[in-house]
């Protein structure tokens, strides 16, 4: 292996987004993240992830909150530090396809909000379902950064991860990051990917790993001394398990080498201090169940992230099938070659780990087919890596032709339509996105926020008559 230069590790703080994603099912309060900012911006991160991913759902649904006066308020707080949010591509941060103008303008949004780095992915690596989120973030003057998902398989060869730095590069993308979100990166093979990486892109490259098969901190060591530039880490309060390894660990794993991130430790133990009561009030409430800090080294044997593990029990369970879970582990492989190979995230994995549920306890294969499979199969995801089994495509869409062009190129403008059905709810412009990416659970929001301002305006008018009585 070449030697590579030394030079200081730069960190992405996920205790805002991924780290409480990953713990506590994105429940963590903007009250609860406003207190510990001012201390957080004197730390040095490169970036602070904490917006994007699921936290805009969520805000909406469990906490109703606005998820842009969210961005803002934690704007205003981070003076000195970039702000990273975690976009879905062409999905944005919801489940299905959008047209290109709903993607420009939530791009255009999120940055004059206040974010700076975009990390745009796609559940299958398909460049075209990337072009738009790119093109748009270049255009706002935001940071670019790719995602690819790492996997493994047949198809995922070091020639293949260097041609698709090389056109992540020509496409305009600013930086590349290996997104890991199962944890399969074992610490020799991150020594071999960031090697293959650095030989085909002058982008910098940033990884991101869960600690959930046990090995993602050597993996941090080794993927470093290959020439990593960036790693994402977490707080200890929230590390660990199915998050990221501790910020101050590789802090201190990596201090007094060329690679000395220069944080300063006795600050961090100040926001380790401040999250620590966070994570025991979770646990007390079982918010943070301890099974998801633990090591699940099956990971590596089924290439499952975490969050499917735990979905696929809770199918079989209300099936009552429970004891066909090892026998749903084993078909999971099976079906994702029928598939194309496809890495497993979001939706993928969902639509992978529900296929195989119903193959197991339809009792035959491909008997009962949903529909997020079948669209899979008809190209409307975009294209994978190898081509699906022909057999299994023709049993699940029949005689319908499957698209091969990049599936937005269907999707005629939608942003003239959301105006129109969101207009009764409209306060500001954001609103619109909200609407568009999650209508029921928007309205709902709305509703609950219209409510509240009711009140507000009642108790304000209240005090007044008392205080000037007529």
């Amino acid at each position: 292996m070449a030697v590579t230069e030394k030079k200081p590790v730069k960190i992405v703080e996920t205790v805002l987004r991924d780290a409480h994603q990953s713990l506590i099912a994105t429940r963590m309060s903007t009250e609860k993240m406003l207190p510990i900012i001012d201390k957080m911006d004197e730390i040095g991160y490169y970036a602070v992830e904490c917006w994007g991913g699921a936290t805009f759902d969520a805000s909406l649904r469990f906490l109703k909150e606005d998820p842009w006066v969210r961005l803002r308020k934690l704007r205003d707080g981070f003076k000195n530090t970039k702000l990273q949010m975690l976009f879905r591509g062409q999905n944005i941060l919801g489940y299905n396809h959008y047209a290109d103008d709903v993607v420009e303008y939530f791009v255009q949004k999120s940055v004059s909000n206040g974010i700076d780095i975009i990390r745009i992915f796609d559940c299958l690596n398909d460049l075209r379902n990337l072009e738009t989120a790119v093109k748009a973030a270049n255009k706002e003057k935001a940071h670019a950064q790719i995602a690819l998902c790492y996997t493994l398989g047949d198809a995922y060869t070091m020639d293949y991860w260097r041609d698709i730095a090389r056109r992540i590069e020509d496409m305009g993308a600013d930086s590349i990051c290996i997104k890991d979100m199962a944890g399969l990166l074992t610490p020799y093979a991150a020594e071999e990917l960031v090697t293959a990486l650095k030989s085909s892109t002058k982008l910098p490259i940033d990884l991101h790993t869960h600690y959930t098969s046990g090995v993602a901190s050597m993996t941090y060591l080794k993927a470093v001394e290959a020439g990593c530039d960036i790693i994402d880490t977490a707080m200890s309060p929230l590390a660990l398990g199915t998050s990221q390894p501790a910020t101050e660990v590789m802090v201190e794993a990596f201090r007094g080498t060329g690679y000395d991130t220069g944080l300063d430790q006795v600050k961090l133990a100040e926001i380790a201090d401040y999250f620590a009561p966070i994570r025991e009030e979770a646990l007390k409430s079982g918010l943070l169940n301890p099974k998801v800090l633990g090591v699940n080294i099956k990971t590596l044997q089924y290439q499952v992230p975490g969050g499917m593990l735990s979905n696929l029990v809770s199918q079989l369970k209300e099936a009552g099938q429970e004891d066909k879970y090892r026998e749903v582990l084993e078909e999971i492989p099976r079906v994702r070659k029928d598939f194309g190979e496809p890495p497993l995230v979001t939706p993928s994995s969902q639509i992978v780990g529900t296929q195989a549920v119903m193959n197991v306890i339809g009792g035959q294969r491909y008997k009962m087919v949903p529909k997020e499979s079948k669209k899979i199969m008809l190209g409307e995801f975009g294209q994978t890596v190898k081509p699906f089994n022909p057999e299994v495509q023709k049993k699940i869409i029949g005689d319908e032709t499957p698209i091969t062009c990049r599936p937005a190129d269907l999707i005629p403008p939608q942003l003239p339509q959301f105006e129109k059905e969101c207009a009764q709810w409209k306060q500001q412009e954001e609103d619109v996105l909200s609407y568009a990416l999650f209508p029921k659970v928007a309205e709902e929001f709305f509703k609950y926020r219209e409510a509240q301002q009711t009140k507000i305006d009642a108790a304000v008018a209240d005090t007044t008559n008392k205080a000037y009585p007529v």
